[in-house]
């Protein structure tokens, strides 16, 4: 492999506060990189520095010879021109023909139907998709992708795991989205001041980062132990009486000394700092907090969803899934009374308390200072019936109360995310509506934001592209549609995706084919019988969500149900392959 970029010692710091200090990464041809790290840790910054948009305070970058660089933002702002236009523009070097071939080339390749529509009429995934055209029609030797799942739906993150895999190139991606990166990368880099370098790179998947990060803190921690022996040792010795130390010569002093500041340098690397994230519950014991009854609700002339029920109790964790324009944020709507069905009914509890986690939700001035962010009613901020001073309530969100005073425009969006999960945990809630609550957070952040959603007694409705979030959190989803589906959790979801897709396959084939035989008729009569009793049981899904057995019982009906579909498919095959 070739080694197209080499950067050695570097360090950034902005006015106290140190990103990084004298990391070194290198980067061959084919590398698929994924860049994990801290919120805060320089992921962002290192990535305009490989680009060139920013320097190090120290250290040497030393790229290949003619080495071009493509660099996608975290966020895409294009002008109000066409999207042929703003391709052609970055080819002014070539014969307008030419420019203009390339540019209807890549938008057919990244799937837009119309060049000639204004880029600021896109949504935000599909800006990325714009974004990504314009660096790729240059044909970089390194592409540098920051967040790019960030604010795409889940469809749009499985289009761009595709679209990368399909290309040729080395790319490094800045990403928290754990099954992302399991899927486009063969290295992980993680930035992190755990590691003696700052950085720990290995290649492989993330899974297999994962389990050779375990050995490696292990092997940290044992380390740990064995100095701490010795540092008691030497600090007894090192305690003797003066008489005791003037007999010692210079250089066992010394050594003591080395082997404490080694011990303090690894303890120091050992303490990991988690966000304490926790929501406040209303303790209502009502088993039937919001219900809905055959609701439909139309908008533009297009029915999002009809037909619909369910009921949100204490401990169901709804995931909603389902392409842009579904209708997920119109039900969060609905739940939370700001918009009323077309038909149909929903109840809610009495008083019953819904707090909303909106992914658009109010940016706070970059003028005002962390300490207003964190606690705008002075120095204490109420939370589960206790007065917490800002200064705990600061380090509870892994912010030191040295930088209270900073400008939070200083702050990077994982770190202002947390200011927004800050605020939520002082609401007390029956119901939590989470529309993307995941952008921007780093692993271990969401990792405890998992956690506390799991613990949290009442109920959770959550939109999210994270499906290691849904996977974990979710004991039902719900995919939204004409018709809409109910599923027991994500893996019964994705899975009857695939079915989905492989079935209609094998039906536009069925169709295309004479059947031929009474054995083939008989057999896509079953397969017929056996997908309408599969509707009724997810149908059922909702109905005994409440009742961990009843709901045992379905999904195993569900499953063997599912089994006997694909095995009716299989003899079909066999059948028709005679």
């Amino acid at each position: 492999m070739e080694i197209l970029l080499s950067c050695q010692d570097l360090s950034k710091s902005f006015g106290s506060r140190i990103l990084f200090q004298n990391i070194s990464v290198n980067i061959f041809s084919r590398d698929r990189i994924g860049l994990i790290g801290l919120n805060g840790s320089g992921k962002s910054t290192l990535l305009k520095i490989l680009a060139g948009l920013e320097k190090g305070d120290t250290g040497i970058i030393s790229p290949k010879r003619g080495l071009k660089i493509g660099y996608l933002p975290q966020d895409c702002i294009f002008p109000d021109e066409s999207l042929k236009q703003i391709l052609m523009n970055v080819l002014a070097h070539l014969p307008e023909y030419e420019a203009e071939r390339l540019a209807e080339t890549w938008l057919s390749r990244l799937g837009f139907a119309n060049g000639e529509m204004s880029a600021t009429s896109l949504s935000g995934g599909w800006r990325k998709r714009l974004g990504l055209a314009r660096e790729l029609i240059l044909s970089p030797d390194i592409l540098l992708l920051d967040e790019p799942t960030n604010h795409l739906d889940l469809d749009g993150v499985l289009w761009l795991e595709k679209f990368l895999g399909s290309q040729d190139c080395t790319y490094l991606v800045v990403s928290h989205d754990r099954y992302f990166i399991q899927h486009v990368a063969n290295k992980i880099i993680e930035i992190d001041r755990v590691y003696p370098s700052g950085l720990l790179s290995l290649d492989g998947s993330y899974e297999n980062f994962l389990s050779k990060k375990g050995e490696f803190i292990q092997g940290q921690i044992n380390q740990e132990r064995s100095l701490a022996t010795k540092a008691r040792r030497e600090t007894e010795w090192l305690r003797a009486g003066v008489k005791a130390r003037t007999t010692k010569s210079q250089a066992r002093i010394d050594e003591a000394h080395e082997i404490l500041d080694a011990h303090a340098d690894v303890k120091s690397r050992n303490t990991k700092k988690i966000a304490g994230i926790g929501f406040s519950a209303s303790e209502r014991e009502t088993r039937k907090l919001v219900v809905a009854k055959n609701i439909k609700k139309e908008l533009g002339g297009k029915v999002l969803f009809q037909n619909l029920d369910f009921t949100l109790s204490p401990t169901l964790r709804l995931g909603l899934l389902g392409p842009n324009g579904s209708g997920k944020t119109t039900l969060f709507r609905l739940i939370a009374g700001d918009l009323e069905p077309d038909l149909g009914t929903i109840k809610r509890a009495e008083g019953l308390q819904i707090v909303t986690f909106d992914q658009h939700r109010t940016e706070l001035p970059m003028e005002m200072s962390l300490r207003e962010a964190l606690s705008p009613k002075g120095d204490y901020v109420d939370f589960c019936g206790q007065r917490i001073h800002v200064n705990g309530w600061c380090k509870r969100f892994l912010f030191s109360p040295d930088i209270l005073e900073m400008p939070i425009g200083q702050l990077s969006g994982g770190e202002r995310a947390r200011i927004a999960i800050a605020h939520l945990m002082l609401q007390k809630a029956d119901v939590l509506l989470l529309d993307e609550p995941t952008n921007d957070l780093d692993i271990p952040t969401l990792e405890a934001l998992e956690e506390s959603l799991m613990e949290f007694p009442g109920a959770v409705v959550l939109i999210t592209h994270d499906r290691c979030m849904m996977d974990r959190v979710c004991n039902s989803i719900l995919s939204l549609g004409v018709p809409h589906h109910v599923y027991a959790d994500y893996h019964q979801w994705e899975k009857a995706q695939k079915m989905g897709t492989s079935q209609q396959k094998k039906i536009e084939s069925k169709k295309a084919i004479p059947r031929g035989t009474k054995d083939l008729d008989a057999i896509v009569k079953k397969i017929e019988k056996g997908e309408q009793a599969l509707k009724v049981l997810t149908s059922r899904l909702e109905e005994v969500s409440a009742d961990p057995m009843e709901l045992e019982k379905v999904c195993k009906e569900i499953a063997l149900t599912e089994t006997q579909i694909e095995q009716l498919y299989l003899r079909w095959e066999e059948l028709d392959n005679r």
